[in-house]
């Protein structure tokens, strides 16, 4: 017996009976950048291993043990995308979008990254992100944050928690480097083997530890915020008081870090209780040094990315039915052969009518009864009858699916004008 065939594990199947919510949170994501003046850029799922290698680093785990990666004919390394800032950052200096201009960018799609599949992580996972370059005041980083409050209200999420800090510039992270790193020497014994690994060549990682025997030592290491100068402590003021100002809260969390060397002063992240371990739903920092680390003029930048089945987890706990862009104003019913073959030129003509209608016709046959059935399933909130009483009269019914009302009789001639009055 062959073997049966099934997805790849930690790689899901979105059924139409969840699509709904994914559209719905990509149509209000899309509305809300376009707002805000950022525009859709779209990037290969497939780039150069090595783009990876310069922007995430060799000695992480994402590059060393998580990505995709392969050879392909010619024998080029080539990786699946495991985040989408590094391909946005190529394809902003690949066709010179970064010269003495500011760019406002989003992105979506799928990411990859062979980890262990669990509630919330996923091997094949879908990321919205925003990019902001050329910009380095702290004037932008407070827009990029805000967008992501506005976000939520717009979907109507709540009990998230937005989590802030600074990471300083390059030689500021330097100095508090060199601090750290010598706390975790001296407290060695305590560190878990990850901990030791990291220690040399990503110390600001271990501060990210989960591990609960090594709190005591994390909650002893000196804070980034002890070695901050005038102009990172200025800049992280400034967008301290205009989430204040404009009524976001915030938490600081000094231990809130990103690893790689390209970030700089803001980072963010929004968390909640609502997902189990997997409770980060959107982080985001200011990452100043990537640009000239692919080989551009340096340039400043913040972005975020936002786990979309995170998302989507919490819009499934929201009361009431999901908005469904595909369920049909109206199901027409065919009883007949001659029904059959005029309902769809009908059915044309009503569409070409009323652009916006959603009308769903009956194919594949059935009785009246089977018909209704499915007009019922199809959530639409009429039923369009056509059968050989109503062709001889020149009319089509209108019965309403959801409503106790009485069916009406309309003309086919006056059907569209019936029909804009009751949609």
């Amino acid at each position: 017996m062959a073997k049966k065939i099934q997805a790849i594990r930690g790689m899901h199947d979105i059924l139409p009976g969840q699509t709904a919510l994914w559209q719905h949170l990509e149509e209000t994501v899309r509305d809300l950048f376009h707002r805000y003046g950022y525009r859709e850029i779209r990037t290969p799922i497939l780039e150069m291993t090595e783009l990876f290698k310069r922007s995430i680093g060799e000695v992480t785990d994402i590059v060393e043990k998580e990505m995709y990666t392969f050879e392909d004919r010619n024998g080029d390394s080539l990786t699946l995308r495991p985040e989408g800032t590094a391909g946005c950052v190529r394809a902003c200096l690949e066709h010179g979008l970064l010269h003495n201009q500011v760019q406002r960018l989003w992105y979506q799609g799928p990411m990859f990254r062979h980890e262990r599949p669990q509630k919330g992580r996923y091997r094949q996972f879908h990321q919205i992100g925003l990019e902001a370059f050329g910009m380095e005041g702290p004037d932008i980083d407070l827009e990029v944050i805000l967008i992501t409050a506005r976000l939520w209200r717009d979907l109507g999420l709540e009990g998230l928690e937005l989590q802030l800090n600074t990471l300083g510039t390059p030689d500021e992270r330097h100095r508090y480097r060199e601090a750290l790193v010598d706390h975790l020497r001296r407290n060695r014994d305590g560190l878990d083997e990850d901990s030791r690994r990291r220690m040399e060549s990503n110390p600001l990682r271990v501060l990210d530890s989960k591990n609960p025997a090594m709190a005591e030592i994390i909650a002893g290491a000196p804070t980034l915020m002890e070695y901050l100068e005038g102009d990172s402590r200025n800049h992280f003021e400034a967008i301290t008081r205009g989430l204040a100002e404009a009524g976001v809260e915030y938490v600081v969390n000094p231990r809130l870090v990103r690893g790689l060397d390209y970030y700089s002063r803001t980072v963010f992240e929004w968390v909640t209780d609502r997902l189990g371990a997997q409770g980060t739903v959107c982080a985001g920092g200011r990452y100043d040094g990537l640009v000239a680390q692919l080989g551009g003029r340096p340039a400043p930048a913040i972005g975020f990315a936002m786990g979309v089945e995170r998302l989507v987890a919490l819009l499934e706990t929201l009361e009431g039915p999901p908005p469904d862009a595909a369920r049909p104003d109206a199901y027409l019913v065919l009883a007949g052969e001659a029904a059959a073959e005029r309902g769809l030129v009908l059915a044309e003509r009503l569409r070409q009518q009323l652009p916006k209608l959603k009308l769903q016709v009956n194919c594949g046959g059935g009785s009246f009864k089977s018909q209704f059935k499915r007009a019922d399933r199809s959530g639409a909130r009429l039923a369009l009858v056509l059968g050989e009483e109503e062709i001889e009269r020149g009319v089509v019914g209108v019965k309403w699916l959801r409503e106790e009302r009485e069916q009406e009789s309309v003309d086919q001639e006056r059907l569209a004008e019936r029909l804009q009055q009751i949609l």
